[in-house]
């Protein structure tokens, strides 16, 4: 090789261009991915909170149930009106007042199947539901769940009664007593829960059906089985 030749190639290599990194998109888009992911679960939890609130029960999905939420929101022991627009002299009667009240929110007793959220969904989506939502027994409540039982198993399941020492019918029965009518003795058979007990309009004593002395033993707020039946018609 000429001394010309030795001089050409060192000056081609001096001028050469070094060799370019090697292209980092990879770890960049595995990155965003990562951040992506990230972002989708923190919303995803925030959101799933939010669904057990009572809030999102009267905003997003749940149009048709703003009046439910005002019941569950109203004043304890006051006067009121409930979902169906009736007048309620305390609304302490009203056992979603009651459980709010206890720091319980609507998932504590609306535990609705994966299935029955999904179809909830697209009704709500596709605007076919009832305006206004028609009550729902306690045993509704039970087969929404997806789990077996009648109302005394679900109000008196493990985590809701427990502190105030109610895990029984038994116990309910000698914690009322003292009532001229105990409304949780069996004489007339298993009454369900709901009979008396409502959560978006006041309870009603069922013995005021036929024993009109009753009416004098109704607490405070509830009316009596025939105003009951009433309001049911005015549905």
């Amino acid at each position: 090789m000429t001394e010309n030749e030795n001089r050409d190639e060192r000056a081609q290599g001096e001028g050469a261009s070094p060799a370019a990194p090697a292209p980092r998109r990879h770890k960049r888009g595995i990155t965003v991915a990562v951040v992506v992911v990230a972002v989708l679960v923190v919303a995803g939890c925030g959101m799933l909170a939010w669904h057990e609130t009572p809030s999102f029960c009267g905003t997003v999905c749940h149009t048709p149930m703003s009046t439910y939420l005002d019941t569950y929101e109203a004043t304890p022991n006051t006067q009121g009106v409930d979902a169906y627009g009736n007048e309620v002299s305390n609304t302490n009667s009203m056992l979603a007042v009651v459980h709010a009240s206890a720091g319980q929110g609507c998932m504590g007793c609306h535990e609705p199947s994966l299935d029955q959220q999904m179809s909830e969904g697209m009704a709500w989506v596709s605007g076919n539901y009832e305006y206004p939502l028609p009550e729902r027994s306690v045993n509704d409540l039970m087969v929404d769940s997806g789990k077996d039982g009648g109302s005394e198993a679900f109000c008196l399941k493990s985590g809701c009664h427990d502190a105030i020492g109610i895990t029984s019918r038994d116990d309910l029965e000698q914690a009322t007593a003292d009532m001229p009518f105990n409304p949780h003795t069996r004489q007339h058979g298993d009454i369900d829960c709901g009979t008396c007990h409502k959560a978006h309009r006041a309870s009603t004593l069922y013995c005021t059906q036929c024993h009109a002395e009753a009416v004098d033993e109704l607490p405070a707020g509830w009316v009596t089985y025939q105003d009951s039946q009433a309001q049911i018609a005015e549905m």
